[in-house]
């Protein structure tokens, strides 16, 4: 059966640049452009040129994409200009780029609210900034601003808007939901009664908003009904609740079995499985942790728990799995937790690289103590470092580095040089290691982080196994209440080399509960690299 081609068309560096507390660079702009035509996405716009000193430098040189077309994005002209005489739509003309693509208004409150013009003159704008975009580029795009809440109120009119811009020469007219209200049922109806008035539905687009939390299932109805060419954004991004996240639209596209059938994205298979990296490429410009719970990306995607669900997988994973986790660059995870059985714990141990003899009694020994643990307030389904340093542990597998002898946290208010009120933390933490006491002492903001640098400070002959560790993120929860409550404290670290590990700690003292997640993680960091055990005794 041949397949109609679906053309992706990222917006990210425009509508994602929206999202509130996201600010991007040019630089990060290079870095992401480079990272989608890698991946393999048909047309990447790139911002507005000339709405900000950033956009407008990012526009000055066209970046050198293999693959995809850079698009500049703007708008219509401004009623009473002609074409030629608009300064906005002249910096869109200017812009280098490989197209472009204008939004205007398709639904007629917008126009008379918004604009203060006739219906007419409207589609005049349309009509007259598309054709000299064309006539500019050779390939021009409309993005018909809320379509669907405008075809809802006046079907006629907004269908004269979008077929304006195609008598213009528009390749594509894109069909926007701006204010993200639309439902699933209502766009497959809409771009069907569209497609059937227009004779053709193969030169519209799909540009959706997540508002009902329906961005991505809007866009696979539009595609359904005829649509091809889909908008979205890396994880998501976009202003109010985020735009349809191309990452969750990709796979869907490429492995659901209607799709798969229909269509092709320009995806190969092994530029799919670049997906997960290509999502966490966004998250590290943004400095921010990965969705764990992200549809298909998630480092929670394919994580199993119960032990019901960990028996099946591993007989097929098709009993919980829905496609292939390396299908998209992902990986499957066994968790261990109190509803584990003794099939996570093998698994998990076999993941792990841990060596074991199924006949081992110390193995139901390891899985009482997890259950064990987890009762008192330990949760190792996220803390994957701190369950592989407790079963090593147990089974006699875990090098002895170095021994904590003491720890001391105080906590001081003071002035400090300019007659500021500050509150700082010190700590002091006492070592053996190689038999040899090291004795560090280091400042904080707070007593963790003073705590974190005094155990970093001097590990001896390890030092330069944790010269690029560096806690990333911190996490506290009171698990009762009262003055004797339980701390659990989950610790996030990372290092040079971009691995990320979690560990966890549990005490009646929050101070205690940090310290063991911290040693777990530096023993781990230990433990991965391939540091030698202690050459000496402690004393």
């Amino acid at each position: 059966m041949a397949k109609d081609r679906v053309y992706l068309f990222d917006t990210t560096l425009r509508d994602g640049a929206q999202t509130q507390g996201v600010d991007f660079s040019v630089e990060d702009k290079r870095i992401i452009a480079k990272a989608l035509d890698k991946l393999g996405v048909a047309y990447i716009e790139g911002g507005w040129p000339g709405a900000n000193p950033i956009d407008t430098e990012f526009f000055a040189e066209k970046p050198a994409l293999k693959r995809a077309k850079f698009v500049a994005f703007g708008m219509t002209k401004r009623p009473g200009r002609s074409a030629a005489n608009d300064p906005g739509l002249a910096q869109i003309l200017g812009a280098s780029a490989d197209a472009a693509c204008l939004v205007g208004k398709s639904w007629d409150f917008q126009v008379e609210v918004a604009l203060g013009i006739t219906n007419a003159e409207n589609v005049e704008l349309i009509y007259d900034s598309i054709a000299a975009t064309h006539a500019k580029f050779g390939e021009a795009m409309y993005d018909a601003e809320h379509f669907f809440d405008g075809y809802k109120a006046n079907p006629d009119y907004a269908t004269q808007c979008v077929k304006a811009a195609l008598d213009a020469g528009a390749r594509w007219a894109v069909l926007c939901d701006t204010n993200g209200g639309a439902l699933p049922h209502e766009v497959e109806r809409i771009v069907g009664e569209l497609a059937a008035k227009l004779g053709d539905a193969s030169r519209l687009g799909i540009h959706t908003h997540n508002d009902t939390e329906n961005a991505v299932a809007n866009t696979l109805a539009a595609v359904k009904a005829g649509v091809r060419q889909v908008q979205g954004t890396l994880n998501g991004l976009g202003e109010r609740c985020g735009n349809a996240n191309l990452i969750s639209l990709i796979p869907s596209l490429m492995l659901k079995p209607w799709f798969r059938d229909h269509v092709d994205v320009g995806l190969s298979e092994q530029e799919l499985t670049q997906l997960t990296a290509t999502s966490r490429v966004l998250d590290e410009l943004l400095n921010r942790a990965p969705n764990r719970h992200a549809a298909y990306v998630g480092a929670s995607a394919f994580a199993h728990k119960g032990g019901l669900h960990v028996s099946a997988v591993m007989k097929d994973p098709r009993t919980y799995e829905h496609v292939p986790p390396e299908s998209v660059g992902n990986t499957r995870q066994i968790l261990i937790s109190d509803q584990a059985g003794r099939s996570n714990l093998l698994v998990r141990l076999t993941e792990a690289g841990i060596p074991f003899n199924p006949e081992d009694s110390r193995l139901n020994l390891l899985l009482d103590e997890v259950k064990q643990r987890e009762a008192e307030g330990y949760s190792y389904d996220g803390a994957e470092a701190s369950f592989e340093v407790l079963a090593r542990r147990k089974l006699g597998l875990m090098p002895d580095f170095f021994q904590v002898r003491s720890f001391r946290v105080m906590v001081e208010r003071r002035y400090n040089a300019r007659g500021e009120l500050v509150t700082m933390s010190e700590a002091t933490v006492k070592l053996n290691v190689d038999g040899e006491l090291v004795f560090s002492v280091a400042e904080g903001n707070g007593p963790v982080n003073a705590l974190d640098h005094a155990l970093r400070k001097d590990l001896g002959r390890y030092q330069g196994y944790i010269d690029d560790l560096r806690l990333v993120d911190f996490k506290v929860r009171i698990l009762n209440g009262g003055t004797e409550a339980t701390t659990r404290v989950m610790i996030e670290s990372a290092d040079g080399q971009g691995n990320r590990w979690f560990t966890v700690g549990v005490s009646p003292n929050i101070i205690d509960a940090a310290f063991s997640a911290l040693m777990d993680s530096v023993e781990w960091k230990l433990l991965r690299d391939g540091a030698a055990p202690s050459k000496r005794p402690a004393k």
